[in-house]
């Protein structure tokens, strides 16, 4: 053998070792940390800041505007339309470098997740299924909510009337869901029960964090997305795919920017 085969030989048994490494339980707990830290750990951070802000101000909580997916520049929409389009795509990086880590213990993670199209008309199923189950009680609890004067309003559509606002609606709504399911279930499911963390800690510590990076709308979707994250992390551990969680959240993501978008100059309670 060549010293160049013999060179090859060492960095394919490099990449093997790589793809089948074993982490301590302190690695695995920092990576998760950092991880978050990256993603929607910090969103926690900032939507429990500006709960504060919000809750220190002199207007009533309930009588706040919570304002989603707004234009960045309306005078000027194809820049709009490029800003809404690199966020979206940028926002998704977490979710590439999760997959990535959960690769190097196991390559093919993303099946062992269930983030892949392995099936189709199950997890669309279980995931209109799903989607049912939460849409209708999350919007009496959010319109409760506000009655009590605990929640934001929330303006879940703020884009300029363009060709391709609802387009870039349901794409942010199929971001979010990505975003969430892969990274607060998939990735951390996997690596927390890797570190020894029980079941039940482990969903609930992920729909907590879920609650928590949804403070900023107010205590009302703070509860529903705690609700809904031990909902979506009981399922998980029963069908071990984040396909039907991913079809579920972005139905309800699309039925919340987009039905805001076409109703709210015709419904007095939006």
């Amino acid at each position: 053998m060549s010293s160049r085969e013999a060179a090859t030989a060492d960095e394919a048994g490099a990449v093997g070792a790589v793809g089948t490494e074993r982490l301590t339980r302190r690695q695995l707990l920092t990576e998760t940390w950092l991880v978050l830290g990256v993603s929607l750990g910090a969103s926690a951070i900032w939507s429990a800041l500006s709960l504060v802000r919000k809750l220190t101000a002199r207007v009533a909580l309930n009588q706040q505007t919570t304002a989603m997916n707004s234009s960045v520049t309306p005078d000027r929409p194809w820049l709009d339309l490029t800003y809404q389009l690199v966020g979206i795509v940028l926002a998704l990086v977490p979710v590439f470098l999760a997959l990535h880590l959960l690769r190097r213990s196991r390559p093919d993670a993303h099946h062992e997740i269930g983030a892949d199209l392995r099936r189709p008309g199950q997890d669309l199923l279980r995931g209109v299924l799903l989607a049912a189950a939460v849409g209708i009680p999350g919007l009496a609890l959010y319109a409760g909510a506000r009655a009590l004067g605990l929640n934001t309003n929330v303006a879940a559509a703020n884009l300029a009337a363009q060709w391709w606002t609802v387009p870039v609606l349901v794409l942010a709504a199929a971001q979010n869901a990505v975003l969430e399911e892969v990274v607060m279930v998939g990735y951390l499911f996997t690596r927390w029960r890797q570190a020894g963390w029980s079941v039940p800690l482990v969903i609930g510590l992920s729909a907590l964090i879920r609650g928590s990076y949804h403070l900023y709308q107010g205590f009302g979707g703070f509860v529903g997305n705690i609700a809904m994250g031990l909902l979506f992390g009981w399922v998980y551990t029963r069908t071990r795919r984040v396909g039907p969680l991913v079809v579920a959240h972005t139905l309800l993501d699309v039925v919340a920017f987009v039905g805001y978008a076409l109703l709210r100059d015709h419904v007095s309670w939006l």
